[in-house]
């Protein structure tokens, strides 16, 4: 399947559980003019997921801050999301965390977005960066055994809000507050002289 990077984020509507525990249809067309991180997990009341949700949530506030709206989906259904989000964190619970947590028990969300399995059985670890127009800007997709690194998905919204800012672009490793390059060979080979004698 191509990537869904720089092309428009596929349109869905779900069921979901809220940030107060309510059950509303979500459409992702209502978070049109902000940035979304949606991200896909595999299953609730499972292994790596409650560590990666709960994380998001720790970083919840970055994410708001920036102008930013987080989803999670899998392919359990909404009262599974509500009774693991119910469930302690000390029993294998998540606790309340405050992003909707998307219903795709048919899983054409997970599909049309590639992240089903080959087996068709639960999604993989997908995290999709959206602009604001609706753009896919930034895509990383993790086998089920392999836990994301929030913080690298907050670098990466900076990133982008710093590109569409400045019209400059960021190279390897660059994080908020630090120069990027002007994206001509000039500007490519005044990046590298100034930063030589950091390698």
């Amino acid at each position: 399947m191509p990537t869904l990077v720089t092309r428009q984020a596929p349109e869905f509507k779900a069921q979901a559980v809220m940030a107060d525990n309510s059950f509303k249809e979500l459409e992702l067309s209502d978070y049109r003019g902000n940035y979304v991180v949606l991200f896909f997990y595999p299953l609730d009341f499972t292994f790596v997921c409650p560590t990666e949700i709960i994380a998001f949530d720790a970083a919840y506030e970055k994410f708001k801050e920036r102008g930013a709206e987080v989803i999670s989906v899998s392919v359990d259904s909404h009262f599974t999301h509500l009774a693991w989000k119910n469930t302690p964190r000390d029993k294998g619970g998540i606790g309340s965390v405050r992003f909707p947590m998307v219903a795709d028990l048919s899983k054409s969300i997970a599909r049309e977005y590639g992240v089903l399995t080959e087996d068709q059985s639960v999604a993989l670890r997908g995290l999709f960066l959206i602009d604001k127009e609706g753009i896919v800007r930034h895509a990383v997709i993790n086998d089920l055994n392999l836990g994301r690194n929030i913080d690298e998905a907050v670098r990466m919204l900076d990133a982008l809000q710093f590109t569409e800012e400045h019209g400059e672009v960021c190279p390897a490793d660059w994080n908020k507050g630090e120069e990027a390059m002007k994206p001509t060979a000039e500007g490519v080979a005044q990046y590298l002289a100034s930063h030589a004698l950091e390698n």
